[in-house]
């Protein structure tokens, strides 16, 4: 047994958060440790009522360790105090799992866009290999539930900066941050706050492990140029060609966003030394995660594109310059300080369609690089863009493109309803 897992042995633990997070770490902690449970929201369930303590409760005790989920933000909870007074003493999932299997290789995945979708998509390739391989982290299971691990055992986790930002113990062997793009800004305040969430994957690393990174991002390489990092750095400066592309024969890769996602998985898979044949065979059969820069309808004259899951501007453009003849529907919570970086020249190709209660915010950052037209609700702007594909009458093949470049939750629970009620709407008009 490692010394680090006694750090999570016969302990006073409160895990504070009780989501998935939460919950799978209460119930791997369980059986050799005194817990305590406390979450912002008021707790229902039977199972885990007896251990929950309240607020007054928790100042007067002594814990050895705090675990908090990553939805916890130490600045704005109601323990917001009690958690800065003992910062020393906070964990995360992430820090439990190292403990346990700090000698299984990791691959841990983060970045602004395309997280999940690389996390899949290198998931799929080592499973076609016959690897014993996990998906696990912000994409599936929450790391605490896998079972039955062995040696072998090989992890692809998707990290968030939530995740990373307060774990302390959690090391991998190959890190991947894809790209960085000003997010979460209301957590982490600053954009230098949040590339240094991202860059504690690098930080923690050793001279032994591997750090595979997009320098051809502005963030990334403004970090590598202020400090040095312990792992060998592998840097990705531009993507996989479109003749490697036209080799895969998946549509797919087209776009930018995908093959710079491909392009740190191939970089993966040679550091593993997979087998050639295998590894085209899963690329030519991967489909991509749903609602992200889905596909959901292809014919000769028009392209439909379902990617609820783009939350901010930077998650779309990518997208927007890969793509022509595009109807690029937006609208949703629009994230703070969010700005759309394309220039007028590269929008003449781009017609907007806006909708939802946060109009004024498209209309203010949008208006001067491209024509647009505002919509109560969704459904009314779907009608209008098919009416207008049909009044245009022309041949050119064109791009309804659903990127809302927000969060969702100004209507619905999250990008998930948001993307199947996108899906529903298209079934009116596509037979």
């Amino acid at each position: 047994m490692l010394n680090l897992e006694k750090n999570f042995l016969k302990k006073k633990i409160l895990i504070y958060g009780l989501g998935k997070s939460g919950l799978s770490t209460y119930s791997y902690l369980k059986k050799n440790n005194i817990i305590s449970l406390y979450d912002d929201q008021i707790i229902t369930k039977k199972n885990i009522k007896d251990t929950h303590t309240t607020y007054k409760e928790i100042i007067k005790k002594e814990f050895d360790c705090i675990i908090i989920s990553p939805g916890i933000d130490i600045n704005n909870c109601k323990l917001s105090r009690f958690l800065k007074k003992n910062h020393k003493k906070i964990y995360t999932d992430l820090d439990i799992f190292y403990s346990r299997y700090a000698f299984n290789q990791k691959i841990t995945i983060t970045g602004t866009n395309g997280k999940s979708t690389t996390a899949k998509l290198l998931y799929d390739i080592l499973k076609d290999q016959k690897k014993d391989v996990r998906l696990v982290g912000n994409i599936g299971n929450p790391v605490l539930l896998e079972k039955k691990i062995k040696k072998d055992t090989l992890f692809v986790i998707e990290a968030s900066s939530y995740q990373l930002e307060y774990s302390k113990l959690f090391k991998t062997n190959i890190s991947l941050i894809l790209n960085i793009s000003p997010d979460h800004l209301e957590r982490h305040k600053t954009i230098n706050k949040y590339v240094s969430a991202k860059f504690k994957l690098i930080k923690n690393q050793s001279k032994n492990d591997i750090a595979i990174l997009n320098t051809k991002n502005f963030y990334i390489k403004r970090k590598l140029k202020q400090k040095k990092f312990a792992p060998s750095i592998l840097k990705i400066e531009k993507y996989i060609s479109d003749r490697f592309i036209k080799k895969i024969d998946n549509h797919y890769f087209d776009t930018d966003g995908n093959k710079e996602n491909l392009t740190f998985v191939l970089k993966v898979s040679k550091i593993l030394k997979l087998k050639n044949n295998l590894l085209l065979k899963s690329l030519k059969n991967f489909k991509g995660l749903s609602f992200r820069q889905e596909i959901i309808h292809n014919s000769k004259f028009l392209k439909i594109i379902n990617d609820s899951k783009a939350t901010s501007f930077s998650s779309s453009e990518k997208l927007l310059k890969s793509l022509k003849n595009i109807y690029w529907i937006v609208g949703g919570l629009p994230k703070k300080r969010d700005k759309f970086l394309l220039k007028k020249n590269d929008c003449k190709k781009i017609k907007l369609y806006i909708f939802g209660k946060n109009q004024k915010f498209f209309i203010n950052e949008l208006k001067n690089k491209m024509a647009f037209k505002s919509f109560l609700n969704l459904k009314s702007l779907i009608a209008k863009v098919f009416l207008d594909i049909k009044n245009e009458n022309n041949f050119i093949k064109k791009t309804i493109l659903f990127s809302p470049a927000s969060a969702s939750f100004d209507t619905f629970k999250n990008f998930e309803e948001r993307g199947r009620y996108f899906n529903k709407l298209i079934k009116n008009y596509i037979k």
